[in-house]
């Protein structure tokens, strides 16, 4: 019964996460087209098929290998190409490209949470049975913390993250090279964050940010559809 679940969770877990991050994706491809650059439609990139989107290591086997170490999850799919210059005003709509992925994730987890209400409302009303009900609340409820944890995991500004292009057109001078070299570590830097830090210093860095970030706004999304 147990493995049973399991394999329900990893199967609820995998379908949520693949739903997400086909949206992200879709949504930069999206908000770059209609700021000017056709260069991510034209490659198929504004789609909702996960395969157009899937990047075989980051999206598949790098998060097997995180599950099998026991430790937190990082994927990542196929970069959407966008060429800035294509942008009518480049500055600005970098950030606004950047902003869509994460924003479309709040969106559904919104949603999602949305649903998860309606579920209730109809097992309450009899319309479905529990059945039904629950497995449909475990992948609602399950769909809208995946979705708000890619949203404020994307806005880290370490590359290939979101946030990376948020802050970098804030930057002037001095503190832009100095960002620009520190990026060039960027992935030890989510490894050591995401792994060595908990293990040796015993302290959750994406924990904590998620205490302050994920979970209080899921708090607050359960309380306002199920009241």
């Amino acid at each position: 019964m147990g493995y049973g679940l399991d394999i329900q969770s990893l199967l609820i877990t995998a379908l949520a996460l693949i739903i997400g991050i086909t949206v992200h994706e879709s949504a930069h491809a999206g908000a770059a087209w209609l700021l000017g650059d056709q260069t991510a439609r034209r490659r198929g990139r504004f789609s909702l098929n996960p395969l157009n989107h899937i990047d075989p290591f980051g999206t598949v086997i790098l998060p097997l290998i995180m599950i099998a170490l026991g430790g937190p999850v990082f994927a990542f799919a196929k970069p959407v190409p966008v060429y800035l210059n294509n942008l009518r005003h480049p500055q600005r709509d970098e950030v606004l490209v950047s902003l869509a992925g994460p924003a479309s994730n709040i969106v559904l987890a919104v949603l999602f949470a949305l649903g998860l209400g309606a579920t209730q409302g109809a097992l309450a009303g009899g319309a479905v049975s529990y059945g039904i009900a629950y497995p449909l609340a475990s992948f609602l409820l399950t769909a809208m913390t995946i979705n708000l944890s890619l949203a404020f995991f994307n806005l880290i500004p370490l590359p290939p993250l979101d946030g990376s292009s948020i802050l970098a057109p804030f930057l002037k001078g001095r503190a832009l090279q100095t960002y620009y070299e520190i990026q060039r570590y960027s992935m030890p830097i989510l490894i050591i964050v995401l792994y060595l830090v908990p293990q040796i210093l015993h302290i959750d860095i994406i924990g904590i940010y998620f205490d302050l970030t994920v979970y209080p706004l899921a708090d607050a999304l359960l309380n306002w559809v199920l009241g």
